[in-house]
């Protein structure tokens, strides 16, 4: 038996794996799809996202495949003023823009490096639940497992399977999303990649977005906003990308050649429950949203750091079972905050808009040129404002912390700091220099989210009764006893 099934191996799949091997977890991965599809969608990681895969080393190597182009801020509603981040404390305060199948590769080399099996061609068709276990049949295997986490989409086929309800909003438009190369493009087609606002554009009842790839490729986003919409499952075509590019960028813009596409809506959906039983639901299996300011797949991705850990502790450190209950607790509040931004944003951002929205627009653009408001909304969008509601303890707890060495994070263990010498050193603190804005001591969850901190005189109790101190070979010795 192993030790967790993961269904769908996209970013939220194979980053939960490489969390999972990495603290000795047998893990394995199901995927319907028989290769990647190698599509420059959902290529956006955030900055709070980009602390996460720094804590674990896969930053560097998304850097180093990232798309080359001048930092720009993000954005909130496509309006036409930039976030700025760096009034955050973080290393990483602009977009880092890499196509989704580029994240997924480096992604599933360190998975399967660290010992993940990922199957694909495997298609799931049934799930049964036991007291003990799941037994997932795909392909005609029976593949059993103590949980299985469904990371398998919007479409979730495990969500579907075992009757969970999906509840929310149906989408009120679809449009497409494809890689095209362009033989020829008029003066309204950008040259360069500026601040998102610069590159939507809407004209004859339609509107679009071209974002230069580099030469005469381009990922183009847009519908028809006056007429009937195809289906979502009706294939996209090159004669409805040039309908599409005629009516937003004039006649002279022309696709030579539609590496790839999809359709996808601006639908608000959201389980009740992440947790069923022995099976979980993270990224769009849980939650989805329209697509605005690359949200969905780092609040996937941060879904998995949040639950890895956790069952990382369960099933190889003895912690009690009732931690897993947590995931839900912490990350259905994270999950609907993001819906419901996205949703604020498609209020500003629906294309022909009337005189009331466009008015709205202006007094909203005007307060975001304040720098109060901007930090807010950057914070939003970042994820570098999230913190969970952790009660009581001190006022840190459940906030990133920020201004540490993400090295001492490599092992997907937590780190206790000791930042101004108030710990015994039988626990086995990491001993550090003060960092601003941090109190005395602090242990860090392994996800980058206090889950303890003292600023003098700390209560040991509350350190050592914290889940994850279990998780720290030192501390395990400590809390018996003096070293």
């Amino acid at each position: 038996m192993t030790d967790v099934s993961v269904v769908g191996a996209g970013p939220t799949g194979l980053t939960l794996a490489c969390e999972l091997a990495l603290a000795g977890v047998d893990t394995v991965v199901v995927e319907r799809l028989a290769h990647r599809i190698r599509q420059t969608k959902g290529g956006a990681i955030q900055p709070r996202t980009q602390e996460l895969l720094e804590l674990r080393g896969l930053l560097e190597p998304m850097q180093a495949r990232a798309m080359s182009r001048e930092p720009v801020g993000g954005h909130f509603a496509l309006l036409p003023v930039p976030l700025d981040c760096t009034a955050w404390d973080t290393a990483h305060p602009y977009v880092l823009p890499i196509p989704q199948w580029e994240i997924e590769e480096v992604l599933e080399e360190r998975a399967t490096a660290l010992g993940v099996k990922v199957l694909r061609d495997t298609p799931v068709t049934a799930v049964e639940q036991s007291d003990d276990g799941v037994t997932v049949t795909a392909a005609g295997q029976r593949l059993e497992a103590r949980y299985l986490v469904a990371c398998d989409g919007a479409h979730s086929t495990v969500r579907k399977l075992l009757g969970v309800p999906f509840p929310g909003r149906p989408g009120t438009f679809t449009a497409v999303l494809a890689d095209v190369r362009l033989a020829s493009v008029s003066d309204l087609v950008p040259r360069t990649h500026g601040h998102i606002s610069t590159l939507t554009r809407e004209a004859e009842g339609g509107w679009g977005m071209l974002v230069p790839l580099g030469g005469d490729r381009y990922r183009f986003t847009g519908a028809v906003a006056d007429g009937a919409e195809p289906a979502k499952d009706t294939p996209v075509t090159l004669e409805e990308i040039a309908g599409l590019l005629r009516r937003v960028y004039g006649e002279q813009t022309v696709p030579a050649e539609l590496e790839n596409a999809s359709r996808f809506s601006d639908a608000t959906r959201q389980i009740d429950g992440y947790r069923t039983g022995r099976v979980f639901f993270a990224g769009d299996a849980a939650h989805i949203h329209p697509p605005f300011g690359g949200q969905g797949l780092n609040l996937g991705v941060q879904d998995a750091f949040n639950l890895g850990w956790k069952l990382a502790a369960v099933l190889r450190e003895g912690v009690s079972a009732d931690l897993l209950d947590s995931y839900h607790t912490e990350r259905h509040p994270a999950g609907a905050w993001v819906l419901h931004i996205t949703q604020a944003q498609r209020v500003f951002a629906a294309p022909g808009a009337g005189a009331d929205v466009v008015a709205l627009r202006e007094v909203f653009t005007d307060l975001m040129r304040l720098p109060e408001t901007n930090r807010h909304l950057a914070g939003l969008m970042s994820g570098l404002s999230h913190a969970y509601d952790v009660p009581g303890g001190h006022p840190l707890t459940g906030h990133r912390v920020p201004g540490v060495d993400p090295a001492l994070f490599r092992s997907g263990r937590p780190v206790l700091l000791d930042l101004a010498g108030i710990l015994p050193p039988a626990l086995g603190a990491v001993r550090a220099e003060p960092v601003a804005g941090l109190p005395g001591a602090v242990l860090v969850r392994p996800d980058g989210y206090a889950a303890w901190a003292a600023d003098t005189d700390p209560d040991l109790d509350a350190l050592t009764a914290q889940p994850c101190w279990s998780l720290l070979p030192v501390g395990r010795q400590a809390s018996t006893g003096p070293a």
